[in-house]
C-alpha cells in the first residue's frame, strides 16, 4: 500500500450572523455551515494508477460536514480570527474503483471526524466602506461593500477512529489491530487524535448588516497515515490471528486474490 499524506477536501456553504461588541461596530459573528466533505488517502480513488490531490479523487465517496463557529473581525482591518467547530464524515473503497491493484485489494474504511481548529482570515477583497456624493458634492453618505472574499488558514486537533465494512458490519480498524499494531515487528498503535493544517479561500456576501450568506473551500492537511486504517504492511496472519482471532485476519486482508502477489507477501 502506498504510502500517502491524507488530505481532507471541504466545501462548506455557510452564514453568518453579526452582532455588536459596542455600539454599531459589529466584531463579532457567529458562523454556521454545512456541506460536502471529500479524502484523499490510501483507499479508493480514480480508475488509473495512485497519483497526487483531485486527479486521484472518486467523486463517488463525498460524504457531508457541518460546521459552526466564531469570528472576530474589526471592521476597519483586513485580518480576522474565527474559531471553528466540525463534524464531518469520510470514507474511501476499493471496490468503486477500475484501477486493478487497488480493487483487488477490496479494502475500505469510513470514519468520523471532529475538529476544533483556530483559523486567521485575510480579507484581499474587503468590506471598506466609500463615500457617494450627490449632485455637486453637498451631500455625502457612506456604502459598504456587499461582496468579501478571503483566504485563511490555521491549525486545528481532530479525533478519528476508522472503521472497515466486513459483511454488514462495521468493524473499528484500530481495536483489531490489523497491521499488527503492537504486536512483535509490528508499528506502534496509532492514535485517534492529530494535528491539521486548514488552508482555503472563502466568500461572503452581506444580505444586511447582520447577516450575510457565503461559501469556503478548503483542504486539511494532516500527519497521520491512519485516517483511513491503513498503512505500508499487511502482518503475518498466522500471528494476527493468535492475537485477535479470524475477524482481524479478515479485516487486514479482503484481497480478491485475483492478481497474484498484489496483497499481502
Amino acid at each position: 500500500m502506498k504510502n500517502r499524506s491524507h488530505i481532507f477536501i471541504y466545501l462548506m456553504l455557510l452564514s453568518a450572523l453579526a452582532f455588536s461588541q459596542s455600539r454599531n461596530k459589529y466584531k463579532y459573528e457567529l458562523i454556521g455551515g454545512i456541506g460536502p466533505t471529500g479524502f484523499l488517502g490510501d483507499l479508493g480513488g480514480s480508475s488509473q494508477n495512485g497519483t497526487h490531490f483531485l486527479k486521484d479523487y472518486n467523486f463517488n465517496t463525498t460524504r457531508f460536514n457541518i460546521d459552526a463557529g466564531l469570528r472576530y473581525k474589526k471592521i476597519t482591518s483586513a485580518f480576522g480570527f474565527k474559531a471553528m467547530l466540525a463534524y464531518a464524515m469520510v470514507s474511501g473503497d476499493d471496490a468503486l474503483t477500475e484501477d486493478k491493484i487497488r480493487h483487488n485489494r477490496n479494502l475500505n474504511f469510513r470514519s468520523s471526524i471532529i475538529e476544533l481548529s483556530a483559523q486567521a482570515e485575510y480579507y484581499f477583497i474587503g468590506d471598506k466602506s466609500k463615500n457617494l456624493y450627490s449632485i455637486g458634492g453637498l451631500h455625502s453618505k457612506k456604502k459598504n461593500r456587499k461582496f468579501t472574499a478571503y483566504l485563511f488558514a490555521g491549525v486545528g486537533l481532530f479525533y478519528y477512529n476508522p472503521k472497515e465494512k466486513l459483511g454488514d458490519t462495521w468493524y473499528s480498524v484500530r481495536k483489531y489491530h490489523t497491521e499488527g499494531q503492537g504486536l512483535p515487528g509490528g508499528p506502534k498503535q496509532f492514535s485517534n487524535f492529530n494535528v491539521a493544517i486548514p488552508v482555503g479561500l472563502g466568500f461572503k456576501y452581506a444580505i444586511d448588516k447582520r447577516l450575510s450568506i457565503g461559501a469556503e473551500f478548503s483542504v486539511r492537511k494532516t500527519f497521520t497515515d491512519y485516517i483511513d486504517g491503513v498503512s505500508t504492511t499487511y502482518y503475518d496472519k498466522a500471528k494476527l490471528q493468535q492475537a485477535y482471532g479470524p475477524t482481524a485476519v479478515a479485516l487486514a486482508d479482503p484481497s480478491l486474490g485475483n492478481i497474484p502477489g498484489a496483497t499481502a507477501p
